[in-house]
Formats: C-alpha cells, sequence, structure tokens
C-alpha cells in the first residue's frame, strides 16, 4: 500500500522531499506483515510425515524426532527444519523402511503424551478422591483427623484383594487434617456461592432461627432460610450460625439476625405439656426414676432389673415411655429393696386418685407425642401443619366431653392451645385457598385475588387437576394469566410451618462440637453444619479443576 502511495504521489507530479520518501520506506520496512495464518486454510499434508518426518499436533507441525514445533503449515518451513537437523540421520531410509521408522516415532511420541496425560489424570483423581472423603467425613460428622484411618483402610482393603497398583493410588490420596480441614473450607465456599444464588433466584423466604448452648456452653443461633423461586423449587438451607460469647438476650439475637439482612417471618413451636396443672404428678415419677437410674444407682438398678425378671414384668428394666398397669410393679420394688425414706412414694403409687391422675398424663402425653411427630414431618408446608393442629383442637374436645365433672376444669387446655395458634386461625381462609383452590369461598378472599379465582374455577383444565395438590397444582398456572394467585402461592410455600428443621440441626450439633471435639472454631462449626444439613447438589470436579498446582499426597 505505501509503495502504491508513493508511486502516485510520484506520477501526479506531487513534490516529496528524500527525506520523506526516505521516511516512509522505512516504516514499510519495519511494518510486521500482517498475515493471518488462519485464514489461509493451511492443511497438514500426509506426505510429511514421511518426507520430512513431520506430525500434526494441535493444528501445527511437530518434528517426530525432537519433538519441536513449527508455527506455520508450509512446506518450507519443514523442509529446512528436516534438511538442517535430521537429514544426515534419516535419509538412508527409504520405502518400507523409511515407513517403519515413521510408526516407531510416532509411538514413542504417543507414549509420551500418554505418560504425561497419565500422571495429570492421576493427580486429579487423587485431589477428586480427597475431596470425595472430606465431604462424607463432614456428612458423618465425623472427626477431620479420620481421613488418615479412611486412607490406611482403603490402602490395606486394596492390597487384601491382591491390587498393588490401586494400593499405590490410594496413597497418592492427601487425606491430613489440615489437608481435609481445606477441602472443607473449599465445600463450603462452594456451597455458599450457591446459596448466594439461591437466594437471588428466589421469589419469597422465611426464616426459623433458635439458639441453643454447645457442649463448651457457648449459645449457638441458628438461622435458617427457606426460600423458593419462580418455578415453586423450595430449599431449606442453613443461612447463618451465630456464636454469641456474651449474653443472649433477645436484643442480642435480633441484633445478629439483623446482621444477615433478613426478617424473620413464620416461627412455629410446639406444644408443650406445662399447661396441664399435672406437676405433683410428674415430680413424683421423677424423684422414683432418679431413686432407679439417676447418680451412682448401679447397684440399684441391677436389683431393679432382677426384680422385674423374677416377678415376670412386660419390660425388663425402666422404660421412658410405660404404661401404667408395669409402673404398678413399682411400689412393691420401693418397698422390699429400699430403704424406709421411700415409704411416702409408695403411698402415693398406690393411690387411687394419684394413678387416675398419672394414667391422664401418660395418655395426654402420647397424644401430645404423637401431634409432635406429625409437626416435625419433612417437606410439610404451613398449611399441613395447621390440618394436624386443626384435628388436635379436635380431639380435645372429644377428650373433654368424656371426662366426668370432676376434671371440668380441663376445659381451659384447649383456650390455652387457641391462644397459642391464634395466628393460624386467623390465616384459615388464606390456608383454605391455598389447600383447595378450586373450593374456596371467593368472597372470604381478598379483593386482589378474586377475579383471578373466579377464572381459576371456572376453567375446565383446572377442574380436571383436582387430584393435584399444593405446590404441584400451583405449579400449572401460567404467570401470564394468573400472576396474584401464583404471587399469592409463592409466599404461603415460603413459610416455614415448625421449628423441626433447626431442632434436628441442634442435635447433629451435638454430633460436630462434642466433648473430644470441643476446641472446633466458630467458623470450622459452621463449616462442618452448612454442609451436613444442606440439600444443595456439591460439583466436586469444578472445584477440583479450579485447583492450580495438584499435589500429591504430603
Amino acid at each position: 500500500f505505501l509503495r502504491s502511495f508513493i508511486c502516485f504521489m510520484l506520477s501526479d507530479r506531487f513534490y516529496l522531499s528524500d527525506f520523506l520518501i526516505l521516511q516512509v520506506c522505512e516504516i514499510e520496512l519495519s511494518f510486521p506483515k500482517i498475515l493471518k495464518l488462519d485464514r489461509e486454510n493451511r492443511i497438514f499434508q500426509t506426505k510429511w510425515e514421511e518426507e520430512y518426518l513431520f506430525t500434526e499436533f494441535k493444528g501445527k507441525p511437530m518434528c517426530l524426532v525432537c519433538l519441536e514445533t513449527l508455527s506455520a503449515l508450509k512446506d518450507y518451513n519443514l523442509s529446512r527444519h528436516y534438511s538442517t537437523l535430521h537429514k544426515v540421520k534419516y535419509e538412508k531410509y527409504t520405502g518400507a523402511a523409511r515407513a517403519a521408522v515413521v510408526a516407531d516415532l510416532k509411538s514413542k511420541v504417543g507414549k509420551q503424551q500418554h505418560f504425561f496425560t497419565k500422571a495429570t489424570t492421576s493427580q486429579e483423581s487423587a485431589i477428586t478422591a480427597s475431596y470425595d472423603v472430606a465431604l462424607e467425613l463432614a456428612r458423618a460428622k465425623k472427626p477431620l483427623s479420620d481421613g488418615e484411618v479412611v486412607k490406611r483402610c482403603a490402602v490395606k482393603m486394596a492390597k487384601a484383594f491382591g491390587d498393588n497398583n490401586i494400593a499405590k493410588n490410594f496413597e497418592t490420596v492427601s487425606l491430613s487434617r489440615r489437608t481435609v480441614t481445606r477441602r472443607i473450607f473449599d465445600i463450603h465456599g462452594h456451597v455458599h456461592v450457591k446459596m448466594k444464588q439461591v437466594m437471588q433466584d428466589c421469589q419469597y423466604f422465611s426464616l426459623a432461627l433458635d439458639e441453643s448452648t454447645d457442649v463448651t456452653d457457648v449459645s449457638q443461633l441458628l438461622v435458617f432460610a427457606r426460600t423458593i423461586d419462580n418455578a415453586f423449587d423450595v430449599h431449606r438451607e442453613l443461612l447463618k450460625l451465630a456464636s454469641l460469647h456474651d449474653t443472649t438476650k433477645g436484643s442480642d439475637i435480633f441484633n445478629r439476625r439483623y446482621q444477615c439482612c433478613w426478617v424473620n417471618m413464620v416461627a412455629l413451636k410446639t406444644l408443650c405439656a406445662k399447661t396441664l396443672n399435672f406437676g405433683h404428678v410428674m415430680d413424683l415419677v421423677t424423684k422414683v426414676t432418679n431413686i432407679i437410674r439417676g447418680g451412682n444407682r448401679s447397684l440399684c438398678h441391677r436389683r431393679f432389673i432382677t426384680f422385674l425378671d423374677e416377678v415376670d414384668a412386660e419390660y425388663g428394666d425402666l422404660q421412658l415411655h410405660t404404661d401404667i398397669r408395669w409402673m404398678s410393679r413399682i411400689p412393691v420394688f420401693l418397698e422390699n429393696s429400699i430403704s424406709s425414706d421411700t415409704r411416702a412414694y409408695c403411698v402415693k403409687l398406690k393411690d387411687t386418685q394419684f394413678l387416675c391422675d398419672m394414667a391422664f398424663l401418660t395418655d395426654i402425653s402420647t397424644h401430645l407425642n404423637h401431634l409432635n411427630t406429625l409437626l416435625q414431618g419433612k417437606d410439610q408446608t404451613v398449611c399441613d401443619l395447621y390440618s394436624h393442629m386443626t384435628a388436635f383442637q379436635r380431639k380435645l374436645g372429644l377428650f373433654i366431653d368424656g371426662f366426668p365433672s370432676p376434671h371440668a376444669n380441663l376445659a381451659h387446655f384447649p383456650e390455652q392451645f387457641n391462644d397459642r395458634f391464634q395466628d393460624f386461625h386467623e390465616m384459615q381462609p388464606r390456608i383454605a385457598l391455598f389447600t383447595d383452590p378450586l373450593s374456596a369461598v371467593v368472597s372470604a378472599q381478598p379483593s386482589e385475588l378474586q377475579l383471578e379465582l373466579c377464572e381459576l374455577q371456572a376453567d375446565p383444565f383446572f377442574q380436571s387437576k383436582r387430584n393435584e395438590r399444593g405446590i404441584s397444582f400451583w405449579r400449572l398456572l401460567p404467570e401470564a394469566r394468573f400472576p396474584r394467585l401464583r404471587d399469592f402461592a409463592l409466599s404461603m410455600a415460603s413459610m416455614f410451618g415448625s421449628t423441626y428443621i433447626y431442632e434436628s440441626s441442634f442435635s447433629t450439633m451435638k454430633h460436630i462440637k462434642s466433648k473430644e471435639r470441643n476446641r472446633l472454631t466458630d467458623d470450622t462449626l459452621f463449616h462442618l453444619m452448612r454442609i451436613g444439613t444442606t440439600k444443595i447438589n456439591i460439583d466436586i470436579q469444578s472445584m477440583v479443576s479450579q485447583q492450580a498446582k495438584p499435589q500429591l499426597s504430603h
């Protein structure tokens, strides 16, 4: 272009000084030639293998002898390389002999490439195994130092089957306590990123939170989030574990919750038996139980078991839940085996009125335990829990009708039950709409939902879907046609119904931070708690691929 420009200028008799012409020529000579090799559509020619001992590797020619890779697929470049470095040694081979030499060189190159590829694959497999074991240890609530035990067991099992190669592979897996700790940190980071995405994608969420002390008397506040996205996919995940090393007043819990930037929406407490005025029964039962099993009572306990065997009792030991006829054996044991200080207990245990009270407390506790089991079930909406609670209220009415007049004071029990769940009674129209929208009374619903509800109940397609209940039904509604009804359903489905999720998590915490592992830091406890309770899919391969320099066991 520059040459043409100069000729054009000279041909039209433009004045151009010698200095300017010289400068332009220098620019032309120094300007790099812009040759896009990928636009020249050059391809590797198979004849070059025998002529110049080259093969194609990742789109470029590679010498089979010295493994040098050239930048361009040009006959001249390959010929010059061969003539300069290898012609003297290999020109004597022709025909079949030369073809054999090429095949041998290609085989050697393939083995070398396979060796390096295998080494990289082996390292990645070792790291993957390390993450897998760390994840299983966290889910099983086992000490992180158990990784070395797992490794030794794996090596011994491989050797027991006579596979020494597999044993050597197991030995390359790094499972030291520090390595497993790093793996746990990476896995928690992976879950944290996914959890942030879940929170960003959700339409509504609610929180469940409570605090309890761990084995070192540190108060641990658990905050769980229940989220629901536009596709009605529900997630229940541990959002935060806050360690309260000072006071645990309501303001402290509120402030730590506020740091999470969330608002608590729903919390349902299970019913407590303290509503009943039966302390005189529980006090005596507790004292008798402590006489047999409490403190250093091993001798008394052994005698009690022997006594039950002699009288051919239904149970062979003191049961946590017992029926009243079995409890009638205890006064006999107290009279024959225990000191005179327990005579007052024996008198009480033989009193008819006291036994009736104890029988009633046993029966009502059984019903309460059954209700508690229903409320603590997994994957339930607030509507499911409301139905369990309503059924129990109706049972209470039957119980009261069956009692004679001396027990008329029990009428206060259902009133207190109603007070505890007053918020849910006020939600009854919304719960009815969410549970069975096709039969819900339109006039009882908020005005902004009534028009869409009329269309829904009149649609024959949805009428045919009466067998679908809860979230599975609401997922069928098109958002463009029923935006407000879908929004209502999303808000209802996002609610926590019970405290089950964090009550079970406190049991998990006791396994993780036990007397033997009481030096866990707050961060490590949070990491292990989140990994141990999460339902998020953990992609270990993505974490392995992010490792910059894979390392073998150390």
